[in-house]
């Protein structure tokens, strides 16, 4: 049976059942701008009724056994892996994913599922010492409902590390998917969950705009809003939600840097590096946006890295096999085209057919050049020198971002002491900056997030559940009055 089989969900919105949606939206194919289908989008409006049944049906839930609750993720689990090759073809029409890219996002979503399960049994507090005659405890409670907020370019796995989680620990949950890709950030994980046989009303499904994901950070039964996405939208979120006292977890952009040292493997580093900078065609918050490379190396590696984008394939993941899809759609394109052309001597790439961005090296940048300084989000490499570590560290430190890091080279010990230097939440030696594990902590500093909220046990216990401390006597004790 086809998990995404016509008519059971389209032009529909998932709250338990599937209903009519007033607003609907075509889901475009990015490499064809053929329409693939059509799905529900919600309103504003639309959140306040979602986040109150959320918030009854989450009663119940955070009562219901924990061997319950990890016997759905696991079932969801296994219901990811039998479809996976559906739910592949999917992302490589819907979001543009070579098929490389997709079967890691499955792999990682049934993952996700299983480390959820297990995270349903987890240890729920700790007892505190007390000088009283009484138990006294910390514990850990569901915070009730959690709002998802997801973008378009892992749209899966970037919604289910919040939601199966979520779930586990015996929340409700409220997903907003971006709506470029809201069948596979959203409608495949309502059909995933809804034949796991999650109870109805723990799951709804509002595909929307930026109003929409307003009225999540305002509405005042969602406690906790998980949000991954750009840093000037994640600004938004943390403050509508600090203003309404709620907790927002931010996983936001970044701009991170490959270091290449001069004991580095030359033709290892540049095959890390590609990987780092064009896979996903760049549209990956970890994806290697800036290449320090050490000064006697950095001629031939401009030379190499250009050389290896030149032989790269970029076309429609559907029907060719290729290196690179498209990119998300036409504004995106223009603002990758925009840095390219801004600054810096173009290497390699630098041009586009319509959708398909060409892999680019940008060579003789400076502090300035805007495809060095900012985040590009496109399949784009822009090179620098250094000539010592002191300067490679000060380098690697301009700017605000502070996600992935990568260092290459010959000696891993003094590669991670240099590492040691940088803020950065996630570093890579001897690899790129592209990763990810659902039992490891994910997340950045500064303007990349707040820090690691997202996989693994004590990230997720930290997220979605609240400390409560209980204290517990046998009998009252008298009171002086």
């Amino acid at each position: 049976m086809a998990l995404l089989e016509s008519g059971t969900w389209e032009a529909r919105l998932f709250d338990g059942e599937w209903r009519p949606a007033a607003v609907t939206a075509p889901v475009v194919e990015p490499a064809t701008g053929a329409t693939l289908a059509t799905v529900g989008l919600a309103t504003p409006e639309g959140v306040g009724p979602a986040a109150r049944a959320a918030a009854e049906a989450g009663k119940v839930w955070a009562a219901t056994p924990f061997t319950e609750r990890a016997a759905v993720l696991r079932r969801a689990g296994a219901l990811f892996e039998a479809h996976a090759e559906e739910i592949q073809t999917w992302l490589v029409r819907e979001a543009g994913s070579v098929p490389a890219k997709a079967a890691f996002e499955t792999h990682l979503a049934v993952e996700e599922c299983f480390e959820a399960a297990a995270l349903a049994s987890a240890p729920l507090g700790q007892l505190l010492p007390t000088e009283k005659p009484r138990l006294s405890m910390a514990r850990r409670v569901p915070v009730g409902v959690v709002g998802v907020i997801a973008p378009f370019n892992a749209p899966l796995v970037l919604a289910l590390r919040s939601v199966a989680p979520a779930l586990a620990l015996g929340n409700a949950v409220v997903c907003k998917p971006d709506p470029r890709t809201a069948v596979c950030g959203g409608v495949v994980i309502a059909r995933v969950l809804e034949a796991a046989g999650l109870p109805p009303g723990l799951f709804h499904l509002l595909p929307g705009g930026a109003d929409t994901g307003s009225a999540i950070c305002t509405d005042p039964n969602i406690r906790v809003v998980s949000f991954t996405g750009s840093t000037a939208a994640g600004r938004r979120v943390g403050e509508l939600a600090g203003r309404h006292l709620k907790r927002a977890h931010l996983e936001l952009g970044g701009n991170s840097a490959l270091l290449v040292l001069d004991d580095a493997d030359l033709e290892l580093a540049v095959s890390a590096a590609a990987f780092g900078s064009f896979f996903h065609q760049g549209q990956i918050c970890m994806t290697t946006g800036r290449h320090l490379v050490h000064a006697d190396l950095h001629d031939d590696y401009v030379e190499a890295l250009a050389a290896k984008a030149e032989g790269l394939a970029v076309g429609d993941p559907h029907t060719s096999e290729v290196h690179l899809g498209p990119i998300i759609d036409a504004a995106q394109r223009d603002r990758v085209h925009a840095l390219v052309t801004a600054g810096g001597t173009v290497a390699a790439g630098g041009e586009y057919t319509d959708l398909f961005y060409r892999p680019t090296v940008i060579a003789d940048v400076g502090d300035d050049t805007p495809a060095w300084r900012d985040e590009v989000f496109g399949p784009v490499a822009p090179v620098r020198a250094f000539r010592d570590a002191d300067e490679a560290v000060a380098l690697a430190s301009q700017g605000e971002y502070g996600l992935s890091l990568s260092i290459i080279g010959a000696d891993a010990m003094r590669a991670l002491a240099i590492a040691e230097r940088l803020p950065t939440g996630i570093v890579h030696v001897n690899d790129q900056t592209v990763d990810d594990e659902a039992n490891a902590p994910f997340g950045g500093v500064g303007a990349s997030g707040t820090g690691a909220r997202f996989g693994g046990r004590e990230a997720n216990l930290e997220a979605f559940t609240e400390t409560r401390w209980i204290t517990l006597r046998g009998h009252v004790q008298p009171y002086p009055f």
